[in-house]
């Protein structure tokens, strides 16, 4: 394997940099930003500001680094900025970042990604040639995107992106039938260390959603504790929100989910949708509990999925994690609502009676045919496959 470019290895810096903002910088995208500089006659480059942009701060990553370059004294003129996704071109909550960069007088800038949004892709970029700076696009391109997808969707297509995770035994189960399982208690298929990765995928998500169902046989948590797998915890700027859809408000009023819910000023963690034939005063009960309950359209008891992720994209929700049971997975990818996959396999076997992955799919391992750029490390003991049934930047 060769050896990273002088470009990918600050390029990898600054997608460090980024990488930690996850659950920090939602609604906007993850970007890290470095900025280095070569003295003449003092050997190698040396990086001289760095910094990664964080919703709650308003500065982004490249004016943090910029900011610290000069609170270390250090002259950024001619340096080059190392950003994973193009400086803005236009005013939002902050000034063009391609106006601040050619002020500070860079002479170079290493753009891993092109900026999603239709609407001012290569703006930037032209902005910065304009004023006579070497713009190099590319450097580390996929990692730049893998890491802002569900930004990159949700700036184009205006819905959630959609993760389906699972975790299946080796034949391709959900979970033993329910005479052979323990009422309101999970069935765990994998190990520690798959559970852990679970945790990461909640960690980087803005919402987590399930049905009825599996509050009714698991009486889950969805909670994401990942503020637990390390000394200084994974802070969030606002809570994981969960999501579950009760068209008849079954919930039980002593349910994990009903008494863990946390009520701020952005609403409550907890939200359910249910239809608008749902009794008025199970809705009150639930508000009265710290619960968010909104009504949406529904058909025959169905609550309409389309109308869920709009639901969710009015309250800026740009990535939902999709943990629930067979009927609501099948119902998400027959009606291709369903971005992304993540399957976990234990070397558990429950048999031909078990519960189905998703109803009205034949199998995952069928299933998994029709992704792309697929995936498949081992999580030992388990496996996890990962693929994509749409390309969030195309």
């Amino acid at each position: 394997m060769s050896s990273p470019t002088q470009d990918e290895f600050f390029m990898g810096r600054a997608l460090n940099l980024a990488e930690h903002t996850a659950a920090l910088a939602s609604p906007n995208p993850q970007v890290g930003c470095l900025l280095v500089h070569a003295p003449p006659g003092r050997g190698k480059p040396m990086i001289i500001g760095e910094g990664a942009h964080l919703y709650a701060n308003y500065d982004h990553a490249e004016i943090v680094a910029l900011k610290q370059a000069a609170s270390r004294g250090f002259s950024t003129q001619g340096a080059t900025a190392y950003v994973t996704l193009e400086p803005c071109s236009h005013h939002g909550r902050t000034g063009p970042c391609a106006d601040a960069l050619f002020t500070a007088g860079i002479s170079r800038c290493v753009v891993a990604t092109t900026d999603p949004n239709p609407l001012v892709s290569g703006r930037g970029i032209a902005k910065l040639q304009a004023a006579g700076i070497e713009v190099t696009v590319g450097v580390l391109q996929q990692q730049a995107r893998d890491l802002n997808e569900a930004f990159a969707h949700f700036i184009r297509t205006r819905t959630p992106f959609v993760t389906l995770k699972a975790a299946l035994s080796i034949d391709g189960k959900l979970a033993p039938p329910p005479a052979h399982r323990f009422p309101n208690q999970p069935h765990w298929l994998t190990g520690p260390a798959a559970r852990h990765e679970v945790q990461v995928l909640r960690h980087s998500a803005d919402a987590i959603l399930t049905g009825i169902g599996t509050v009714l046989a698991d009486d889950p948590a969805l909670t994401d504790r990942s503020n637990i797998l390390g000394p200084n915890g994974e802070p969030r700027r606002r809570n994981l929100l969960r999501v579950v859809l009760d068209s008849h408000l079954r919930i039980p009023r002593n349910s994990h989910l009903v008494r863990s819910a946390t009520r701020t000023d952005n609403g409550s963690d907890v939200l359910v949708l249910t239809s608008t034939s749902a009794s008025s005063a199970r809705i009150a009960e639930l508000t009265r509990k710290g619960v968010d309950v909104e009504t949406i359209p529904d058909h025959a008891g169905r609550l309409s999925l389309p109308a869920v992720l709009a639901t969710l994209a009015e309250r800026n929700i740009l990535s939902v994690l999709l943990e629930s049971g067979a009927h609501l997975n099948g119902a998400f990818l027959r009606q291709n609502l369903v971005d992304k996959v993540v399957l976990f396999y234990s070397e558990t076997e429950l048999g031909e009676q078990a519960i189905p992955f998703a109803h009205g799919i034949l199998s995952p391992y069928h299933f998994e045919q029709s992704l792309h750029r697929v995936t498949r490390v081992l999580v030992a003991p388990d496996a996890r496959v990962t693929g994509y049934l749409r390309d969030p930047w195309e």
